[in-house]
This record gives C-alpha cells, structure tokens and sequence, in this order.
C-alpha cells in the first residue's frame, strides 16, 4: 500500500510538473497569426452608412471604437452605435474603412482594440527609422515634434506597435516628439533564437536603445508610455535606465505589476486553475527549467513585482486601467496606487485588457494629456 502511495504522488508530481512545463511554453510562444475567429452575417445600408452584422459576444457587444481586422486583408473602424438583430447577432455602425476594403457575408474577421492600422489612419505623419538594439536594427516610427521632448511607446506581448497610435495622438497634441519602437521576436523587431519571448527580461535592453537613441537626438524630457507588458519594460527602464534621470513620467495601460499574478489570472480565464499558474514559475525562473521551456536564460520574475517594489518606484505615474481586464487584474494597479500615492495616479475605465481608449477615447485622451500638459516643460 505505502508502494502504492508513492506511486500515485509520484504521478500526481509528474502530471503537475508538465502542466507548468506546458503553462510556461504557452506563455512565452513565439507570436502567432491573428485569429480571425468572427463571420460577417450581413451588411447592411441605412442611406447615412453602413452597418456589419457579427456574432453577439462580449467583445462585439463592448460599448465604444474598435476595429475588425480582415482575412483577406484591410480594416474597418466600428463605432459604438449598435443594432439589435436577434438574440445571437448585433450589428456595428462602420466609420471608416480601409481604402479599397469591400466586405461580403461571409468574411473571416479578427476584433480588436488596435484602432489605427498606420499613422497615416491616425492622422499623423511619421518617418520609418531604424533602431539599433542588442538584437539587431529593429525598425520604428519617428512622429517629430519639440526635439528636447520625447514621448517612447512601447507595445505589449503579442500586440503590435501600432497599438500604441491611440497614445501618440495625445502625445502629438502636446507637442512631444514620439518614437513608437520595437522589439526582439514581437513579430516586426529582429527575430532571436526560436522567437520565445522572456516576459520583458531581454525585451527592456532593446527599449533602452531607443532611449538612448531619443538622448542623442537631443531629448532631455522623457515620458515613457507603456502597454501591458510594455508596461512592465517602461517601469523597468524608469528605475535601471543610465538615462533614467531624463525619465519624468511613466503613461502606462494595463500595467503588468506582478508576472505571478497575471499568469495565474491568465490560468482561470483559460479554465485552468489558478494553482497551474504557480506550477509554472519554476519553469521560468530556475535557469536549468527554462532552458527546457526554450528560454534563452531564466526570467527574474521578481525583478517585475512592483507591488513588492513599490517603495523604489521614483517616476511619477498615471496608470490607466480597464475595470473589466480579465488578464491583467486592476486591484493590482490599485494596491499600487494605495502603496505610492504620492507618485501614482490612477484612473479606471469599463473596458477589458488594453482597451480603456476604445471604452472612451475623448476622457481617456483628455485625461492623458492633462496629466502629461501638468508635468511638461513648457
């Protein structure tokens, strides 16, 4: 019977190590393809515009902008008006379309709070440079404005850095000039190794280089707008930077402050159990586990708890969260907020992850610049 005891919590030990082991890859997979995971059931034209009648889902459902990616290529900018068409469809008001997109029942459709496909969507002029990074040129946007003042946006996993155009428009009103750069195996930056990604660990050197880049160009004011995880690189540089002293302020959405806790969060919204997510940290952070997940080196999960490390945060920040964030829990943005008052303002939206500009781009904008206008050198 003992034989047998062990036996069995030697299988349950197994079972639950490759469970880390598979939570741990999946976490950190090179990026994929988009998911194009909604029919187009109707079109329809009201004589003022055009209407997309889709699934009813949460998403489709959300109050505010967003966009619909196409399968076969171009976009379409929904607004929040809606239609009732029935108790599984609704019906979305098209503003705007990319040139030459013409939609057919049918179509295979990706939701998505990137509202801007280019500057040029956005209505900003940017040149196309390149950065310099430890992992090679990765390429970026420059938007010019004042040249001792830079706004740096950084993207999040599995995101694209056009995503971080709805943080340029404020930006650009105040008069900074913006660099929206990338990074190693993001999809657009330099691919290194087998494309994993390491959760912000090897990602924050390539955002220093365009620090650095900003610096030699003549920056000597700098706000680091951060998305997700680019949020998590954005604090990481504030408080590491050889020019964090140039850092003023941090604008951050969705910020990851605690990897262990967005993992596990990230674990029941996928109807695992939290638990799963706990079984993956040894996969990332014990330098010989990681190497059988396909990191290149163990990940400091430590280093980006900035609940633990609230008293080292010296960067004023506005953090901007979406009360419905089913990745990345706002109560971690509010324990934050309660530890640093002094330095941290945050500012709740009912929208889900990264999507506080889509729920209400005029407040979310207004309040971005508000905050930012108040620090700004004049």
């Amino acid at each position: 019977m003992i034989g047998r005891l062990a036996l069995g919590a030697g299988m349950v030990a197994v079972a639950a190590s490759g469970l880390g082991w598979v939570v741990a890859r999946r976490l950190t997979a090179p990026v994929g393809a988009r998911r194009f995971d909604l029919t187009v059931h109707g079109i329809e034209d009201d004589g003022d515009g055009c209407w997309i009648v889709l699934d009813r889902t949460d998403q489709t459902t959300s109050a505010g902008r967003y966009n619909l990616w196409f399968a076969s290529g171009g976009w379409a900018q929904v607004s929040a008006e809606t239609l009732d068409r029935g108790t599984t469809r609704i019906a979305r008001r098209v503003e705007k379309r990319a040139p030459g997109l013409t939609t057919r029942v049918g179509d295979r459709t990706s939701w998505s709070g990137i509202y801007y496909a280019t500057p040029h969507d956005a209505g900003l002029h940017a040149r196309d440079i390149t950065i310099d990074t430890p992992a090679g040129p990765a390429p970026a946007w420059r938007f010019d404005g004042d040249g001792s003042k830079w706004a740096i946006h950084i993207h999040g996993l599995g995101s694209i850095r056009a995503g971080t155009l709805r943080g340029v428009l404020a930006a650009t009103e105040l008069g900074y000039t913006s660099l929206v750069t990338t990074y190693r195996n993001d999809g657009e930056g330099p691919r290194v190794g087998n494309g994993r990604c390491t959760l912000g660990a090897t990602e924050t050197p390539d955002a220093e280089a365009a620090i650095e880049y900003a610096v030699r160009h003549g920056a000597r004011h700098i706000v680091l707008f951060g998305w997700s995880m680019g949020a998590a690189i954005a604090l990481q540089l504030a408080n590491s930077s050889p020019h964090r002293d140039a850092i003023a302020g941090l604008v951050v959405d969705s910020p990851v402050l605690n990897w262990t806790e967005v993992i596990k969060t990230n674990c029941t919204r996928s109807g695992l159990p939290a638990a799963a997510g706990r079984l993956a940290i040894p996969w990332l952070t014990l330098r010989p586990l990681a190497r059988l997940v396909g990191l290149p080196e163990r990940i400091p999960l430590g280093a980006f708890d900035w609940i633990a490390r609230a008293a080292e945060l010296t960067t004023p920040t506005l953090i901007l969260h979406g009360a419905q964030d089913d990745s990345v829990p706002i109560r971690l943005s509010q324990a934050l907020q309660d530890r640093r008052p002094d330095l941290v303002v945050l500012e709740t939206f009912d929208g889900g992850h990264t999507l506080s500009w889509n729920s209400n781009p005029n407040r979310w904008h207004h309040t971005v610049t508000t905050w930012l206008g108040a620090r700004s050198p004049s």
